[in-house]
């Protein structure tokens, strides 16, 4: 989670009706580095009464920093009175002339904004009804998110979620938590080519290829299978070390079955 409350936009949510909703922004604001919650007149208050608040802190997944610090407001004027820029997300046209973004655009100018020193609050609207016209007056552009114009209604804090990645997205160049662990380079073709002579000896030795007429055709087909898998020089001796092993151990106890019979005859 953030430390620095200044470095990443403001979580405003107007007029919430659940508690649950509310613990789940919280949960999707720590996954993307957001850390201050703001709240605006909610329908049942804050901080809730014992029921209602173990229902938020039980859907914030262990964000409870972000609940016990929400900051709780009784009007929209007051809650983004400081901040220099503010985005209303809605799925509806409001006929106002501001400019409307997707989140990755909205969140790449927050982004640039912050970097300059200004304050930016996102602004998140009651589940029923989403904000109203005058809240999103108080805003400076829009973001509406490509949803299917035939069901365009989102969570609330899949709103978040959603947004918050954007977010992250661009404050964290996009650069991955985790990465591969290096692999050994790969195979050389002396190494291909010794795997190759090993493993079709121990097929020939098993009868593998019959008829015989077709063995170079087998052989094309099972080495241009490697080859596509592109294999480190590990993946062959690993291979390798594997079927060793499986030839010093001998075939299962089963395949005695397909042997002919021992010749008893003196």
């Amino acid at each position: 989670m953030n430390s620095d409350l200044h470095s990443s936009p403001v979580i405003i949510l107007v007029r919430p009706q659940l508690a649950e909703n509310i613990g789940m922004c919280a949960r999707a604001m720590a996954n993307f580095g957001l850390s201050e919650m703001r709240l605006v007149a909610p329908r049942d208050g804050w901080p809730q009464k014992t029921r209602m608040k173990k229902g938020a802190f039980q859907a914030a997944a262990g964000a409870t920093d972000i609940l016990e610090n929400a900051r709780l407001f009784e009007t929209l004027e007051e809650a983004v009175a400081d901040l220099h820029s503010v985005f209303a997300t809605t799925a509806r046209e409001r006929g106002q002339a501001k400019p409307v973004h997707a989140p990755s655009v909205a969140m790449a100018e927050a982004h640039a904004r912050i970097g300059k020193g200004e304050r930016i609050g996102l602004m998140f609207g009651p589940e029923r009804t989403g904000l109203e016209n005058d809240d999103v007056a108080l805003a400076s552009a829009i973001i509406t998110f490509p949803v299917n114009p035939q069901f365009a209604s989102l969570n609330l804090a899949q709103a978040v979620l959603l947004t918050g990645y954007e977010w992250y997205r661009h404050a964290s160049g996009e650069a991955p938590p985790f990465v591969m662990p290096a692999m050994s380079p790969p195979a050389k073709r002396e190494t291909l080519l010794s795997f190759f002579d090993f493993i079709e000896g121990h097929l020939e030795r098993a009868r593998y290829f019959f008829p015989e007429k077709k063995k170079p055709v087998m052989i094309r087909n099972f080495r241009n299978i490697v080859h596509r898998l592109n294999p480190s020089e590990q993946d062959i001796r690993t291979l390798r070390g594997a079927i060793e092993w499986l030839v010093k151990r001998g075939r299962p106890a089963d395949a005695a079955a397909d042997e002919p019979p021992a010749n008893t005859e003196n």
